[in-house]
């Protein structure tokens, strides 16, 4: 049984609009004027609202407010034998989900029962999508809950590995080695600092690079301190952010090109910049520096040690559809990566 509010002065009319709607299993309740309506409609539930344009002291558009502003008001049709279209089309707009034209002859009685049903139709429809769209905001949550419990774990775990290295480094004698191990544990730090950055931040989709940057600096300088001969400086754009694996492979970018700079930029007895510039270039693109003022490399030589930290750069701007190139005719060395933002 669908149970329907008809607020209307013409008592009369009323009670034949509840003998059609009972036979269409509709029970009508009656209220005459807006105040005994809202009281009924405050203290009972109803599945619909008829409204008449004509009530005693008021019209029917300045009574949708107030229906409305109650929670979980039920849907309002709208009832008028004005043929002036403006009152509909102002029902519509203050909140009634449909209208009827009262005519003489009594057809609006039908044509209401039929709006009352397509009506309840709707009202399902909506809170059936309301709910549909309650259940994938708590599934998205939860998803982001777990996402950030696992970068939590995987920081964790990067960090155990990272400690790991240190311990074999210790224990190995070998300098050779011992320098790749630290590379190692650099390479291990620059990762684990972006699963840090996610388990901590609100969208665990992207990286806010700014505050990374500056961060992975200060740990780069901790795990290949040189007594305080070198510092970073990181000079980022703000509000610049990647997706998790293109921030990663950024990340191990600097990381070698930074690692590079302070085994080879100074010698031992000079004191130097590494700097790290992060700059938006025509609006889409974004452009990696990283340079220094020492003795200077164009990237045309061959490698010192093993190469392994070229073919890393190299793979990883690949990865990020970049142009990676040292810069020539500059004191000390500039390295550049342009790619996509």
């Amino acid at each position: 049984m669908v149970h329907v509010l008809y607020i209307d002065d013409d008592e009369g009319l009323a009670r034949l609009l509840k003998r059609v709607l009972a036979a269409e299993d509709i029970a009508l309740s009656h209220a005459v004027n807006s105040r005994d309506g809202l009281a009924l409609l405050r203290a009972n539930t109803y599945d619909a609202i008829a409204l008449d344009h004509n009530l005693i002291s008021e019209t029917g558009l300045d009574l949708i407010p107030e229906i409305l502003a109650i929670e979980d008001a039920p849907p309002i049709i709208y009832v008028t034998g004005s043929e002036d279209a403006r009152v509909a089309v102002s029902a519509l707009k203050a909140g009634a989900v449909d209208y009827v034209w009262k005519d003489v002859d009594g057809h609006y009685r039908e044509l209401l029962a039929q709006s009352v049903k397509q009506a309840m139709v709707q009202r399902r429809h909506q809170r059936e999508s309301e709910e549909q769209r309650r259940a994938i905001e708590a599934a998205k949550e939860r998803a982001e809950l777990l996402l950030a419990e696992v970068n939590h774990r995987v920081a964790n775990s990067l960090a155990l590995i990272a400690s790991l290295a240190s311990f074999q480094a210790s224990a190995v004698s070998d300098e050779a080695a011992k320098t790749a191990l630290a590379e190692m544990k650099a390479r291990i730090i620059a990762i684990a600092g972006i699963h840090r950055r996610l388990y901590t931040s609100t969208d665990v989709r992207f990286v806010d690079l700014d505050a990374y940057l500056n961060n992975l600096g200060e740990e780069l300088v901790a795990v290949l301190g040189n007594d305080g001969q070198s510092a970073i400086k990181v000079f980022a754009d703000e509000n610049i952010r990647l997706p998790t694996d293109r921030a990663i492979s950024l990340a191990v970018i600097v990381t070698e090109l930074v690692t590079n700079a302070f085994k080879y930029a100074y010698p031992v007895d000079q004191a130097g910049d590494i700097r790290v510039f992060l700059r938006r270039v025509n609006g889409s693109r974004l452009s990696l520096v990283v340079e220094d003022d020492g003795i200077g490399w164009d990237g045309s030589d061959k490698p010192k040690r093993t190469g392994l930290g070229t073919r890393i750069i190299t793979a990883m701007a690949r990865g990020l559809e970049g142009t990676f190139h040292y810069e020539t005719g500059n004191r000390g060395t500039r390295a550049t990566l342009d790619f996509a933002l």
